[in-house]
């Protein structure tokens, strides 16, 4: 009986080495934990650089969208005005004032629309996780192009009930 726990005393000695042999690897791993560390801050700054210059282009894109719009938005006003009118046909004074209240509310989304992304484009650029700001800077790109076709397809039936 002597000898067999002698013998389990030996297989505690088989499971050190191991454990030994794995504290060993684990400290060469450490030098290069903290280089990759090191490195962590600049990826950062260079990501945030690259969120910036996206945000910055974003807007340059929605000014340049606003503009393409107010620009429609004025031709569409033009030839409303410029339309010849009958004075005893009521109902196309009605269709005219008609068209002319929904272009008044198409300008006013737009001014709405406007202030929202200039707030959205705000929100993002303080947003500290650059996982969600890169996330909203995706949501708000979205959004504008659909609020450009939603723009479009208003001006198309206004100008197709002229």
């Amino acid at each position: 009986m002597a000898k067999r726990e002698k013998r389990h005393t030996n297989h505690s000695g088989y499971f050190a080495a191991p454990v030994l042999l794995l504290v060993f690897a684990l400290q060469g791993f450490w030098p290069m934990v903290s280089v990759l560390s090191a490195s962590d801050p600049l990826t950062e700054t260079q990501t945030q650089s690259r969120q910036q210059e996206q945000i910055r282009d974003l807007r340059q894109q929605d000014q340049l969208q606003q503009l393409q719009r107010d620009q429609q938005l004025n031709n569409l006003q033009q030839e409303l005005q410029s339309r010849p009118m009958d004075n005893g046909d009521s109902r196309s004074q009605q269709q005219l004032d008609q068209n002319q209240r929904k272009l008044d509310q198409l300008k006013n989304d737009q001014r709405l629309d406007r202030l929202q992304t200039e707030q959205q484009l705000n929100r993002i650029q303080r947003e500290q996780n650059q996982f969600r700001q890169q996330e909203q800077i995706r949501d708000l790109q979205h959004q504008q192009q659909m609020n450009l076709l939603q723009d479009q397809q208003r001006q198309f039936q206004i100008q197709r009930r002229r």
